[in-house]
């Protein structure tokens, strides 16, 4: 049974290292956490460019982002309805909804809030032995509220804070060989801190925008679904740099660059109890920190540990950044084309791919769905699709009094 939970929680980042073109082999190391379906980008406009949206221009669905963005929307209300599809590649059940709103109390200041919830489908539940005991219906699910406001005209700061649950096993034990095992739901709470800079230059051609955001997100404790091992959550550090050029009037292109990182401890780590640095040239298991040492480090501890853990030092630290890059074109603020790719070392996850997006805003509705075309076909991400509705509460506001 515990292996199962191990493999269920980290589905994402486990199944997209079937995208290899290389063998695997035990050098492998990548961050495994609970709740990874917090780390999927849940939005069409951010998956179309890549996975980025910490610096992109501020949006609807700025929350899950950075929500600092938030202070720089014109509109006093808006929110959006996220669905994707997830993994189809593998099986058709796994799915992510993602509801997301804001309001703006006055032109600097507001509050805004997201829910996700994440299905992975009917799970055959084995013992030890392999034999099927039960099926369980996994899900995932958070809630999350936020505070943003504008510091300056340039610079804006949010604070934010996210209950986390999931359900792996909806409650099924089972008795093994003289024990019996017990397994339930595991929840956490979790904050994340957003900093933004949106700064306009004057052009011959028109007003551009250079944008920086920084993010620090899911900074919290621990889950566990047996009171015995502790799972880290994905925290990450993101930063990211965009600049949207006017070509004339109506004809804009925004270019995007953007690093996450998760603070999260490698499995196989250079302060393991067994980590001999000459005995892993030759057996990298050494390095392999067990169930309860791994359990044992607090969530703080494990934040900063992740920063110099790696058997491979600098170099593999450096291979758990994993990039975006996203072009965006805008015609009269109306109508997107975006592209983008996503860059992940083999060795630390291997999600790579192409992703392409097209949107349609109107002053009271807006639409934007977007693709992942996978570097390789073997990759179960390929083909992903993602939708988003979202509508301008403001403009359905004025529209209805209006029409009085």
């Amino acid at each position: 049974m515990k292996k199962l939970i191990v493999s269920i929680a980290a589905l994402v980042v486990a199944s997209s290292l079937w995208a290899a073109g290389e063998p695997l082999d035990q050098t492998l190391n990548p961050l495994i956490t609970a709740m990874p379906s917090l780390s999927i980008a849940p939005d069409a406009r951010a998956a179309g460019m890549g996975d980025i949206g910490v610096a992109t221009s501020a949006d609807q669905n700025a929350q899950h982002w950075n929500p600092a963005k938030f202070a720089y929307l014109s509109s006093h209300g808006g929110i959006t309805a996220n669905y994707t599809p997830w993994l189809r590649k593998i099986v058709g059940d796994i799915d992510l909804a993602h509801l997301e709103g804001y309001y703006k109390w006055d032109d600097i200041q507001g509050i805004a809030g997201s829910f996700t919830y994440f299905t992975m489908g009917n799970v055959s539940l084995t013992n030890a032995a392999g034999e099927s005991v039960a099926t369980a219906k996994p899900n995932e699910w958070a809630l999350d509220v936020s505070y943003y406001r504008q510091l300056h005209e340039w610079v804006s700061m949010s604070v934010a804070l996210r209950f986390m649950y999931s359900d792996l096993t909806n409650g099924i034990n089972y008795s093994g060989s003289g024990y019996t095992q017990d397994y339930h739901a595991a929840w956490t709470m979790a904050a994340d801190i957003g900093l933004y800079y949106n700064q306009p230059i004057e052009l011959p051609m028109g007003t551009s925008h250079f944008r920086l955001g920084f993010t620090l997100k899911n900074l919290g404790g621990k889950m566990s679904y047996n009171d015995v091992t502790n799972n880290f959550i994905p925290a990450s550090m993101n930063i990211g740099v965009a600049y949207e050029l006017p070509c004339d009037q109506y004809n804009f292109l925004t270019f995007s660059v953007e690093a996450n990182r998760l603070m999260v401890p490698s499995r196989y780590s250079r302060y393991a109890k067994t980590y001999d640095p000459e005995l892993y040239k030759t057996d990298p298991n050494c390095a392999r920190m067990d169930d309860q040492e791994y359990s044992e480090l607090s969530s703080i501890k494990g934040i900063f540990q992740s920063f110099n853990d790696a058997p491979g030092g600098a170099a593999e630290e450096f291979k758990e950044v994993s990039w975006g890059a996203g072009i965006e074109y805008t015609y009269n603020h109306q109508f997107f084309a975006r592209m983008g790719y996503r860059y992940e070392n083999f060795y630390k996850g291997n999600r790579n791919y192409i992703t392409f997006g097209a949107g349609f805003h109107l002053s009271i509705v807006s639409l934007d769905v977007s693709y992942c075309l996978a570097t390789a076909s073997t990759n179960p991400l390929d083909q992903t699709m993602r939708f988003t509705l979202g509508f301008d509460l403001a403009g359905i506001k004025d529209l209805v009094n209006n029409r009085k």
